[in-house]
């Protein structure tokens, strides 16, 4: 059987605004300065409290996940803690992953993972800092800190990691019987493929170890495991998971905001407009729909108005292909170039150098896509190179903040120190109303000029219009 949990992870590089060592330690959090367990939901950032924004809890084992200490309980581990055992399958069955942060070995991991009948995501044992295992495992997992929440009986380790790590929701176990009725908790949509994310990310580990291990290339080991991306119009029933993919991502959607399930099935229904989706599978499972796009067809352009993908096809050579097809579909019908507006936020870098590396150039900013492009060695990573493709959330908390304005192509990326909050704005609701070639405050327009030679679609994707 596939083991529920990963090893620990040695001691690296942490994230920007972690702590450093020997800034916090015991007996320097003063009393009464963090109530215990009661940082409250929408109490990270006031006004901000949006349904569904925990994508993953990190659990504590002793005296959270277990009803006792797994070091001193002898021969005998204790067993799950009954209540945590529910609020864990309740959780689950809403597309919502779960970790474990312990000071415990490695073991112990598997038996809270036994005795809960839970599949964990990620595990980082061992006797270092909780802010720091959270941070690892918001990078291995490729979520940001503001999506994670993290569960803890002991009150200095829930100020220790409220301290370094402010985004993320910090909890007791007392409080999560009433936080399963929160809104952070609650999205919106769950479909089958959110419901089967614990078991994808499952099949993610199994993959990864696969390519670990695999002598040849990227492209290689994409055919060597059967990797099949298909892409086609959609349809009324794929509304559901096109909205909740739309409320989802972050680092692969271009609009930067969530598109309605109505606002959906207006557009599948329009012949204004085209509606794509995209589904991904190879021998390690089935991961269903992983990304979309809605497009416009007008005289000599087509415009991409929402470009979206889950963070599971990253590395998977799911982006260029779409983008490839893309591509070879407006050539065929007469377009002279594809365009692509695009929020900019701190979180979707990876999209807008996944752009840059498939040869988009971003309006207003000549040199910019120039710069994208010197940084590809680094860029690939995010475009497809399966190394960062799978942990690029590992190195963006900084370095791709800057990259990002290299990538960006638009002097608006200039005010992005403020530009993450001013481009939701910007683009509002949904998003997909700026006219073509528009470029305002907190987006740019990446451009693609289809007079050249045009990208091959990789022998694994097949697509309408495509033999």
């Amino acid at each position: 059987m596939d083991s529920a949990v990963t090893g620990p992870v040695e001691s690296g590089r942490v994230e920007p605004g972690t702590v450093e060592p020997g800034t916090v330690e015991p007996g320097t959090v003063e009393p009464g300065t963090v109530e215990p367990g009661r940082v409250k939901a929408g109490a990270v950032k006031a006004g901000a409290v949006k349904a569904g924004t925990v994508k993953c809890v990190v659990w504590d084992i002793d005296n959270t996940l277990l009803a006792g200490v797994y070091l001193e309980s002898g021969a005998e581990p204790p067993p799950a803690d009954p209540g945590m055992a529910t609020v864990l399958r309740e959780l689950a069955g809403r597309g919502i992953l779960h970790a474990i942060a312990s000071r415990n070995p490695p073991a112990a991991a598997e038996h809270a993972a036994q005795v809960t009948g839970c599949e964990f995501a990620a595990a980082e044992c061992g006797w270092g800092r909780k802010s720091d295992a959270v941070a690892r495992i918001a990078a291995e997992l490729n979520v940001a800190a503001g999506a994670l929440a993290f569960v803890d009986d002991d009150p200095y380790e829930r100020a220790e990691v409220t301290f370094a790590l402010p985004p993320v929701l910090v909890l007791s176990p007392e409080d999560m019987a009433d936080a399963v009725g929160w809104p952070e908790f609650s999205p919106s949509v769950v479909t089958p493929e959110g419901r089967r994310r614990g078991a994808m990310y499952a099949q993610r580990r199994r993959r990864l170890a696969a390519e670990r291990s695999f002598g040849g290339s990227r492209e290689e080991f994409l055919r060597s495991c059967g990797t099949r991306v298909t892409i086609a119009a959609a349809s009324v029933a794929d509304v559901p998971r096109l909205h909740e993919l739309s409320e989802r991502t972050s680092q692969f959607n271009s609009a930067g905001a969530d598109l309605a399930e109505d606002e959906f099935g207006s557009l599948i229904s329009s012949p204004a407009s085209g509606v794509l989706t995209v589904r991904l599978r190879d021998t390690f499972g089935d991961d269903g729909l992983v990304g979309g796009c809605v497009t416009e067809h007008g005289a000599g352009t087509w415009t991409v108005r929402l470009l979206m993908m889950s963070c599971r096809a990253m590395g998977r050579g799911v982006i260029e292909a779409l983008l490839a097809w893309l591509a070879r579909s407006a050539a065929r019908e007469g377009a002279q170039s594809l365009e692509v507006p695009c929020a900019l936020n701190d979180r979707n870098v990876p999209l807008r150098l996944a752009l840059a590396a498939a040869g988009f150039r971003a309006a207003g900013d000549h040199a910019a896509g120039d710069h994208a492009a010197q940084g590809q060695a680094a860029g690939d990573q995010a475009a497809g190179d399966h190394a960062a493709g799978d942990h690029a959330a590992q190195g963006q908390a900084a370095g791709d903040q800057a990259a990002g304005d290299q990538a960006a192509g638009d002097h608006a990326a200039q005010g992005q120190a403020a530009g993450g909050q001013a481009a939701g704005q910007a683009t509002g609701r949904g998003g997909l109303g700026v006219p073509g070639g528009a470029v305002g405050p907190g987006r740019a327009v990446f451009r693609l000029d289809l007079g050249g030679p045009l990208p091959e679609l990789p022998g694994w994707a097949t697509g309408p219009g495509e033999p």
